[in-house]
């Protein structure tokens, strides 16, 4: 972007970004939330959970927090 719009433009781009952070902060997902999010998409369960920590008791422990 070695023109004058170019530069325009990257500038806007940051100028929004900056703006947008400001004003509409996305925080961290909890994490539990993400984890039963993320074994959803994968058509994962808590067998599959089991599987990958080793303890059924572990697995129960962090899905009930």
């Amino acid at each position: 972007m070695n023109s004058p719009e170019g530069n325009e433009l990257e500038v806007l781009g940051i100028l929004l970004d900056h703006y947008e952070n400001e004003n509409f902060p996305i925080g961290l997902p909890d994490p539990i939330e993400a984890i039963e999010f993320s074994m959803k998409q994968m058509g994962h369960n808590k067998i599959d959970l089991v599987n990958s920590i080793g303890l059924k008791s572990r697995a129960t422990e962090i899905l009930n927090r």
